[in-house]
């Protein structure tokens, strides 16, 4: 279909539905993506990915309106896209909670094998909710990469030797002399979560949750090796002679070679605690 059968059929539309149809399948010959094509018709993107859907699959016919002289939807274009940002503020949804919603907001109700079926037309997603931290940086990789090459060049010395405090030279510890290789891992520790997420909820954009961990008594601390041997343990709290105790155990596991360390923020390990084990580390 050529632009100008769209102005053709922009001149004979009879109602605002074809309207706005139309005029979205002219913003997108022009060069608008789909929410910039669907925005300039006072439409959400969510409406407008189901109008480009609908023409990509079936062309005018799948995207101009027809009730086919049987009941019109309960709700109309407008109070859908009212529906979809009422939904968007306040995900995620369990479907009673969208049953309700629909009943105070815009006095109707769907039946319950009915319900999905309109709410994946609207554009939303049944999913497992992903837990993600808040204070989760945007650029982990970035951080990480960057942080490992510093913690990699921190120093040419032998991993075997310690710097004294009098600074009269080196002391070699022939305890922990390695082989000239680096053990890479990550180290964390959090407060298990006593729940899983296995309850599906409705979702308008990406199924994540943002929540704290739930504290519960004992910490788990762990060291996951991507070239070494890994250690999982428990500690009564994560205060400096828990975690020491923990890189000493992991320096016991890993005799023969450096150790970089990539840990989160969230936890706090001094450069006392770090050469205690004589472990090199970075934060993500």
């Amino acid at each position: 279909m050529t632009e100008e059968e769209i102005n053709e059929l922009l001149r004979e539309a009879k109602d605002d539905h074809h309207l706005r149809r139309l005029g979205f399948l002219k913003n997108l010959y022009q060069g608008d993506s789909i929410p910039e094509a669907a925005d300039r018709e006072g439409r959400s993107a969510a409406t407008g990915g189901r109008w480009a859907d609908a023409w990509n699959e079936d062309g005018l016919e799948g995207l101009m309106p027809s009730f086919g002289g049987g009941r019109p939807p309960k709700l109309d274009e407008d109070e859908q896209d009212e529906l979809v940002e009422m939904l968007r503020d306040g995900q995620p949804w369990k479907s009673q909670e969208i049953q309700h919603l629909l009943q105070e907001e815009f006095g109707v109700s769907y039946s319950p094998n009915y319900l999905g079926t309109f709410l994946r037309e609207l554009g939303l997603s049944y999913a497992k909710p992903r837990p993600k931290r808040p204070h989760r940086p945007e650029n982990p990789d970035e951080i990480l990469e960057e942080r490992v090459d510093d913690a990699l060049d921190e120093d040419d010395q032998p991993h075997n030797k310690r710097e004294r405090e009098d600074e009269e030279g080196w002391i070699v510890e022939d305890n922990i002399c390695t082989d000239g290789g680096t053990v890479v891992g990550f180290f964390d520790a959090s407060k298990p979560q006593p729940y899983d997420n296995s309850r599906r909820v409705w979702y308008v954009d990406d199924p994540h949750i943002e929540r704290e961990l739930v504290k519960t008594h004992d910490s788990a601390v762990g060291f996951y090796a991507l070239n070494g041997e890994s250690l999982v343990t428990f500690t009564e709290n994560e205060e400096k002679e828990q975690i020491c105790g923990v890189l000493e155990k992991i320096r016991e596991q890993n005799p023969l070679a450096g150790i970089l360390l990539a840990w989160t923020s969230t936890v706090h390990i001094d450069v006392n605690t770090r050469a205690s084990a004589r472990i090199s580390s970075g934060s993500t």
